[in-house]
């Protein structure tokens, strides 16, 4: 689950990261006020948006004067920030968050994320703040830093001490080390207790305040992994239904896994994996799998159903291909769960089934008996290939 920037604040600041003084306005009006009462010689002025690259697009403006504030929050609200993470649809700005802006002296790139290759909680750092991340491991690879995480240990704070000298080389700035070792364990702390995917902070920035030097996140990304949200009622509450693919939050209410794709093969397949393979093989036959759909080991008849009218949702769907290998869900339920959907939703496009595995025969029966056009393959290469052609009759 994404959050937005001043979501991620409130996560961040509760475990003693330090950040600017801020507060999120929904209206030009309530941003002026905001100004008022931080009372600061600068302000900045950011679009909430689940989407980086948000200044440019036009979503990051700075201020002067609470007036200033006021017309700048006027114009970003109820824009279409367009940023190369939107796409070129763009999306709707809802709120804008006003902070204090500050006088930066250095900008530091500083994440923990999840390295799957190891299996490790992983430190990732660089002197090439303010920037994509992507653009510095391409283009300088050599300055960027790593750390791993021992899992039995945790990270420790002689980790992080030794972790911030090597982020902060210079030795001008070597006073806010101990600030910056506190940083890096808070938020380790927030990562593991939150059960985040991601915590990011960019730029992570050494600033001055009344002739002092200190390290404050300017701007934080949290990601939290949907499976622990059970655990975390406050965090759940700040999902954004404006922010998600309608489709794919009305999938999770349902415990299905659905992201739209831009294809127009529909897929419904039981295991991420098989749901990987599946959509790897519809493009090695030359076509594009418009969703990764994943019912799941023990889905009902009706979260199958449910799942189907996904798929027929989308207008791109030429085709519909249903895979399914029968173990804990078992090829009848499959089977069932196709016809009732039939029931419920105009089938007006081909579909193809490729069943295996348990009940197989009495699934392949269903199908059979039912007053549905389908194609039914034996196997997988098979099931690709009358989608495609399916798909693209020419």
């Amino acid at each position: 689950m994404n959050i937005h920037e001043y979501q991620a604040r409130e996560i961040l600041e509760s475990y003693g990261v330090r950040t600017l003084p801020g507060k999120v306005a929904e209206t030009p009006e309530e941003a002026e006020t905001i100004a008022q009462e931080l009372n600061c010689p600068t302000y900045v002025i950011k679009a909430q948006i689940h989407a980086g690259g948000r200044g440019k697009g036009g979503g990051v403006k700075l201020a002067n004067s609470p007036i200033e504030v006021k017309q700048h929050a006027d114009a970003i609200l109820g824009m279409q920030l367009v940023t190369p993470q939107t796409g070129p649809e763009g999306k709707l700005v809802r709120k804008v968050l006003i902070a204090e802006a500050a006088e930066i002296e250095k900008e530091f790139y500083l994440a923990i994320l999840l390295d799957r290759e190891i299996s490790r909680l992983t430190l990732i750092g660089s002197e090439e703040g303010g920037i994509n991340i992507e653009e510095v491991a391409a283009k300088t690879p050599e300055k960027i830093i790593r750390a791993q995480v021992h899992p039995a240990f945790g990270l420790t704070e002689f980790q992080a001490r030794e972790f911030a000298y090597k982020l902060i080389t210079d030795t001008y700035y070597r006073s806010v080390i101990p600030n910056a070792t506190q940083l890096i364990l808070s938020l380790y702390n927030a990562f593991t207790e939150c059960d985040c995917s991601l915590v990011e902070i960019n730029p992570l920035a050494i600033v001055k305040t009344d002739d002092e030097l200190d390290i404050v996140a300017l701007d934080s990304k949290v990601n939290l992994d949907d499976n622990s949200l059970w655990r975390h009622s406050d965090i759940a509450d700040m999902r954004d239904p404006h922010e998600e693919d309608p489709s794919e939050l009305e999938a999770s209410e349902s415990d299905l896994s659905y992201i739209r794709l831009d294809g127009d093969i529909g897929c419904m397949v039981n295991g991420a994996g098989l749901a990987m393979a599946t959509m790897d093989i519809i493009k090695q036959n030359g076509g594009e799998p418009a969703n990764f759909l994943d019912v799941g080991g023990g889905a009902s008849v009706e979260a199958v159903a449910h799942a189907f009218r996904l798929i027929l949702a989308d207008e791109n769907v030429k085709t519909v291909l249903v895979n399914i290998f029968g173990g804990i869900m078992k090829c009848d339920t499959i089977a069932n769960g196709i016809v009732e959907a039939a029931k419920q939703v105009e089938l007006n496009v081909p579909l193809v089934v490729r069943l295996e595995g348990t009940n197989v025969e009495l699934g392949k029966q269903i199908i059979a008996e039912s007053d549905l056009d389908v194609q039914q393959a034996e196997g997988l290469s098979e099931a690709a290939q009358l989608a495609v052609e399916a798909a693209n009759p020419a």
